[in-house]
């Protein structure tokens, strides 16, 4: 993707600011995307056990096993993405889980696509984030790492 420096624009003179907002515009992704996970994923974690009919009725047997680790991908992985974190890693456990809602929407609870729309977006951010990883402004910028 060309940065807006690279662009021929329409309007030049709005170069400075793309150039300007691109980082905080992607950050602001990133914060939205991970907060969100974290809020999914609160209900989860206050009762880990509670979605073990639903996980199991995707065939995720046992469902004590997979309830705990849909909850702890949700609420830990959004907080490690909100932060910028091991971005990768977190925004990957989230895509998963997100194709696995997409399914579950889609052909369990037979609703199709208006069902799985959200799913289907909130997928297709966690996957712009597996790419992409954290930018200048996360963590894993901060101390020079990145998975």
């Amino acid at each position: 993707m060309a940065q807006p420096d690279q662009q021929n624009l329409i309007i030049p003179a709005l170069r400075p600011l793309y150039s300007g907002l691109s980082t905080t515009a992607e950050t602001v992704l990133r914060l939205v995307a991970g907060l969100a996970m974290v809020t999914h994923g609160w209900p989860k974690i206050t009762n880990p056990f509670g979605s073990v009919g639903m996980v199991e009725s995707l065939g995720f047997v046992p469902g004590a096993l997979w309830s705990p680790l849909l909850a702890g991908t949700e609420f830990f992985g959004g907080i490690l993405l909100a932060i910028g974190l091991l971005t990768r890693p977190a925004a990957f456990g989230c895509f998963i889980v997100l194709c696995v809602t997409t399914y579950f929407h889609w052909v369990v609870q037979a609703e199709g696509y208006s069902g799985a729309e959200k799913s289907i977006l909130w997928a297709a951010m966690m996957l712009f984030f597996v790419i992409r990883g954290g930018n200048a402004q996360s963590v894993d910028a901060k101390i020079g790492r990145q998975f």
